[in-house]
């Protein structure tokens, strides 16, 4: 049994090669960028790829590479089931809804006078967002009808940059007086006003749909709840100072107590239900009732994130470190061999 893994660094791959190393897995690293890569992986069993949703190069052919090799019959992750969402939280909400999962009510509109109608009978503040977008960025809290109405005119006009140059200025402005990054990195956000990123322009522009979400108060906090193979683990996001956003503040809390039951029940159903390999959670709560704002198959790597115990699948806390890169692995090499 053979595993192909793709190499980047500072992502889940070094955890798989290490965890490989460790236990004397056979694997090669490969590289997906090269014309030749089916024929790399002829002699594999699985395929393992931590893609980027704004890597410029991942987001062209990341999701068609993986689903053929795993239409050809090898297992890859993530699979297609794990990753079809991934960055998109239009199909987030489609999927989410049709299982009757928690989602806080969403409302997407791909007419103008659809979303206009919608906008005039909104109770506010709502919350809009574009379906692409990792750490808060494109989010926006909405206060009245008129500032809905710019932005339902703007998703059906010009459309909306993928790189938010000026709100990722700011935020690098508020993480600098923080301590949590150099000025260097501010000067970085200001030459960004005048040159946007490769993403953005391989991506291109958000535009034909308007996506809100209703806005749940007083969460000081979102809760990051992560399964991978049926175990669960998580912690607390707090908001950044002054905002309701907490994806994204690079705050962390690991008080795993305030996290309720019926969070890590609810993620290891839908974990369970919607068959993922892999998925990050972001809850919010409505008084005593968990809501889903968004997911992803992917988490941080910060390796404080795995010293605070998890939940087995049947709700039990197993106390002290762990290795959910290693699970991943293994969760691989499971299907793989059930494939044979």
């Amino acid at each position: 049994m053979k595993i192909a893994i793709q190499y980047k660094e500072g992502d889940f791959s070094i955890e798989w090669i290490n965890y490989c190393k460790s236990i004397g897995i056979p694997f090669k690293v490969v590289d997906v960028y090269k014309n030749q890569i089916i024929d790399e992986l002829r002699d594999c069993d699985a395929f393992m790829w931590h893609f980027h949703h704004m890597r410029p190069k991942d987001h062209i052919f990341a999701k068609q590479l993986l689903y053929s090799v795993e239409s050809c019959g090898k297992t890859v992750f993530p699979n297609f089931q794990t990753a079809w969402h991934f960055d998109d939280k239009i199909g987030q909400k489609y999927l989410l809804e049709g299982i009757g999962a928690p989602l806080v009510p969403t409302y997407v509109f791909y007419d103008k006078q659809e979303a206009y109608s919608w906008v005039e009978k909104a109770h506010y503040p709502k919350v809009f967002k574009l379906r692409r977008g990792s750490g808060g960025n494109h989010v926006r809290l909405v206060d009245n009808e008129k500032t809905a109405k710019r932005l339902v005119n703007k998703a059906f006009g010009k459309g909306f940059n993928q790189y938010d140059a000026v709100l990722n200025l700011k935020e690098r402005w508020r993480r600098y007086r923080d301590g949590k990054t150099t000025l260097y990195n501010v000067g970085k956000g200001v030459l960004r006003l005048g040159y946007t990123t490769k993403f953005s322009k391989t991506a291109g522009k958000e535009r034909g749909y308007v996506y809100f979400q209703d806005y749940i108060p007083g969460n000081k906090y979102d809760m990051r709840i992560s399964v991978v193979a049926g175990r669960c683990f998580g912690c607390l996001r707090p908001n950044r100072p002054g905002d309701f956003r907490a994806s994204g503040s690079g705050l962390v809390s690991y008080d795993l107590e305030k996290i309720p039951e019926s969070v890590i029940r609810i993620a290891l159903e839908v974990a369970n239900r919607l068959k993922l390999q892999s998925v990050a959670f972001d809850f919010v709560m409505d008084d005593k009732q968990p809501f889903i704002l968004e997911m992803s198959y992917g988490f941080g790597v910060d390796p404080e994130d795995f010293d605070y115990g998890y939940w087995n699948s049947e709700l039990e806390f197993i106390e002290g470190k762990f290795n959910p890169f290693g699970w991943m692995v293994d969760d691989v090499l499971v299907r793989a061999n059930s494939n044979k």
